[in-house]
């Protein structure tokens, strides 16, 4: 499976988060495809909320947010998000702008918590750089 979402943008993520550690570009490749799984998993847990209420578009509600942040502030690209959210449902749902703006902003919170951990366990390992391992030590740890 190819990865939708660019490495360029979630290796800025984890840049923000490691402060003077350098970040390998398997770090963000292995974090890009991590944020791609749990989208689309969000997305189908909404597809099924959009369902129970007659809908075929997603709607930002629909992923839990009620204000949705102006797509300026996040670096997470929005057209890579929409085919995110369409990975495991149906071609019959739309995906709203402000779901697509809803999830991203979701993915962006996510992928922060992941890099800020990653950069304290590379830090642990005193390695100058984060690694792929460090987010799948994350996530064999936390999930």
């Amino acid at each position: 499976m190819s990865v939708e979402l660019p490495f360029a943008p979630v290796d800025t993520i984890i840049r923000r988060n490691a402060g003077n550690l350098r970040v390998s570009a398997g770090a963000a490749e292995e974090l890009a495809r991590r944020i791609e799984n749990h989208g689309a998993r969000l997305a189908a847990d909404a597809a099924e909320r959009a369902t129970a209420e007659g809908r075929k578009t997603l709607m930002a509600a629909d992923f839990g947010v009620e204000q949705v942040v102006d797509r300026s502030t996040l670096e997470l690209p929005v057209a890579p998000i929409d085919r995110i959210a369409r990975l495991d449902i149906d071609d019959r749902y739309r995906v709203s702008m402000d779901a697509r703006i809803a999830l991203a902003d979701i993915l962006e919170d996510y992928a922060d918590n992941v890099a800020s951990a990653a950069a304290k366990l590379a830090r642990h390992a005193d390695r100058r750089t984060i690694q792929a391992e460090d987010i799948e030590t994350y996530f064999a740890l936390f999930e």
